[in-house]
């Protein structure tokens, strides 16, 4: 007897809780939602491509010796030489713009996974690791890989819907799954690396004042505000501990759809707090594009306005 055959709707007992997590996770979604969330993260990926661009190809000019690779770039001993740089930093850019528009996504979708995933780890693998980069590119990765342009996209303009059982449910859970956890593990990363020491000391005060007075240093932004409120001690436990409840309560947010809401107003809120009291900007986040697997995207105005979805089409709210 196969597993699908333990998981049919007449499992009972021990069998019924991983027919429910199944049931959930190859839940029958609209291929317009996973088609929202390919434009939504397919054309902030690319737009961050291009602002960044000549940062990203000013390694050239780097000294081999800062050369530490990291991740898929722990494959080099040595660095590129510059075309071998620039090239595919240039080449993601329109390889990025076939994956928003869904135009022969069999290729430039996984294309545009892998050159955002080689080009941004070839940028961290010279001293500082930009973490603020791997949701996104762990997102991307998913919808690459997934049938995200069977809607909304012109592929689907060229050859007729194909009715696809489960196709579109599975990455948009798995989108939200990889959300969730990564706020988990940092939560998980606090405890281990601090314990509850992160709560009942100054941990969080001290990291403040040290990255704004740094900044100070460096002749860089800093927070004005940050800077004033480290005097005042009593302030940071509970913020300490708002952030720690905050992360490790993360899975909540696939328990249903007010859970998600309520959760992901609070992750919002914290990272705005940090660009508040850190001058720290995490754009996926604050933009609201790491939460958008919760919800059912598919119904934004802004698909109706670009013409994508009819006028009749549900208002923008909670995932199903």
């Amino acid at each position: 007897m196969s597993v699908h055959d333990h998981l049919s709707p007449g499992t009972s007992g021990p069998w019924r809780p991983l027919r429910a997590v199944d049931r959930w996770f190859r839940a029958e979604l609209p291929p317009t939602r996973l088609a929202a969330l390919r434009c939504l993260i397919g054309g902030f990926a690319t737009v961050y491509l291009a602002i960044r661009v000549v940062h990203l190809i000013s390694f050239v000019d780097f000294a081999p010796d800062s050369f530490a690779p990291v991740g898929v770039v722990s494959l080099l001993a040595a660095p590129l030489p510059p075309a071998l740089v620039i090239g595919p930093v240039l080449l993601a850019l329109p390889l990025g713009l076939a994956f928003t528009l869904g135009w022969r996504f069999a290729v430039t979708g996984p294309g545009f996974a892998a050159l955002l995933l080689w080009v941004l780890s070839y940028r961290n693998s010279w001293g500082m690791i930009f973490h603020t980069e791997n949701l996104m590119v762990a997102h991307v990765i998913i919808l690459g890989l997934a049938r995200s342009a069977d809607a909304w996209s012109l592929d689907a303009r060229r050859a007729p819907a194909v009715d696809r059982p489960h196709a579109h449910g599975w990455p948009v859970r798995l989108l939200a799954l990889v959300t969730v956890t990564t706020y988990l593990l940092a939560g998980i990363a606090k405890l281990r690396l601090s314990g509850l020491e992160w709560v009942s000391s100054d941990l969080l005060r001290n990291y403040i004042a040290y990255d704004n007075l740094r900044k100070l240093e460096l002749g860089d932004t800093h927070s004005p505000l940050g800077a004033a409120l480290v005097g005042k001690a009593w302030l940071f436990p509970p913020l300490a501990g708002l952030s720690l409840v905050l992360e490790l309560l993360a899975p909540v947010a696939l328990l249903g759809p007010r859970l998600a809401r309520v959760w992901a107003l609070g992750a919002f809120a914290f990272h705005l707090g940090v660009l508040a009291v850190m001058a720290i900007f995490f754009p996926y986040p604050l933009l609201g594009l790491a939460f958008a697997p919760l919800f059912a995207v598919e119904g934004l105005p802004l698909w109706r306005w670009l013409r994508l979805a009819p006028s009749r089409a549900i208002a923008f709210g909670p995932r199903a």
